[in-house]
């Protein structure tokens, strides 16, 4: 420790007041783009796939300072197979990040907060929605974009761009019209597109559940976006949030999730409960 302690500073004194500059700025740009993906991977399952990734080279360390010769064999093939691995698993991301340096949207910041009277008229306009499909029986999926960009999936369905209103959601929802059939996608205080295809979960769910279910289950999987679900067969009100889904929510419970999932900073009250993904009775 000493030893590199002394490189360290022996490098830093044989350097000019410029080099100084140029190092701050190189070390401050990686530091930004390491901030952009972990923005970009945050709410996604590739958050655990990282995981796994430095668990793994964290064992090669591990096993190169032990000399386990043939643990360290098995690993170093390993991070072979990961150069072939990595763009297939990372294959959504890795498409969102090329999209967004396209768009020359990948060094702006995420979307703009609601102000506090366009966050009220949000949650007033999804919870009367909600609850008036819910005691007629009107089957609905609602996705409440976040930070993660939906514009891929909103492509899917009908371009909207209209604000938000219960009377205008509802209309949507109403069966045997042209759109009742997919998603609505709502950013900010907009409904961007209606009739959008989502991605299905891969994950094991009840048989009982429908395609509305496990699709809101798939697009929260990928994205850190609120699903809000209205079942066709019992009015049942469900929310899906990073891959878990709650059902059985009544106008109360509704409403404080909504609001804290969606205001500026969120707290700790809700989500425990929102972490373990129950059901409520």
């Amino acid at each position: 420790m000493e030893a590199a302690w002394t490189r360290l500073v022996f490098f830093l004194e044989g350097m000019t007041p410029l080099e100084y500059i140029i190092s701050i700025i190189d070390v401050a740009i990686i530091a930004y783009l390491f901030y952009r993906i972990i923005l970009l991977i945050r709410g996604t399952r590739a958050v655990h796939l990282v995981q796994g990734i430095i668990v793994l080279l964290a064992a090669t360390v591990v096993s190169g300072w032990l000399n386990l010769s043939v643990v360290n064999w098995l690993l170093d093939q390993a991070r072979l197979s990961l150069l072939v691995a990595i763009p297939i698993v990372f294959q959504p991301e890795l498409r969102r990040a090329l999209e967004q340096v396209g768009r020359g949207k990948l060094f702006l910041r995420g979307l703009p907060l609601l102000d506090e009277s366009e966050l009220q008229n949000l949650l007033d306009s999804v919870e009367k929605a909600v609850n008036m499909m819910s005691r007629n029986k009107i089957g609905a999926l609602i996705v409440l974009e976040r930070e993660t960009g939906l514009g891929d999936v909103s492509e899917t369905g009908i371009e909207l761009d209209a604000r938000v209103s219960a009377e205008f959601l509802v209309n949507i929802f109403v069966p045997n019209t042209p759109l009742h059939d997919g998603a609505v996608i709502v950013r900010g205080n907009r409904v961007i597109a209606a009739a959008c295809f989502l991605p299905l979960t891969e994950a094991p769910v009840d048989p009982k559940l429908g395609g509305r279910h496990r699709a809101a289950m798939g697009i929260t999987e990928q994205s850190d976006a609120v699903a809000v679900v209205v079942s066709e067969e019992t009015g049942a009100i469900s929310l899906a949030r990073e891959g878990k889904l709650i059902r059985n929510l009544d106008e109360d419970d509704l409403h404080d999730i909504l609001e804290e999932l969606l205001e500026p900073e969120e707290k700790s009250g809700l989500l425990s409960f929102l972490e373990r993904g129950e059901d409520r009775e």
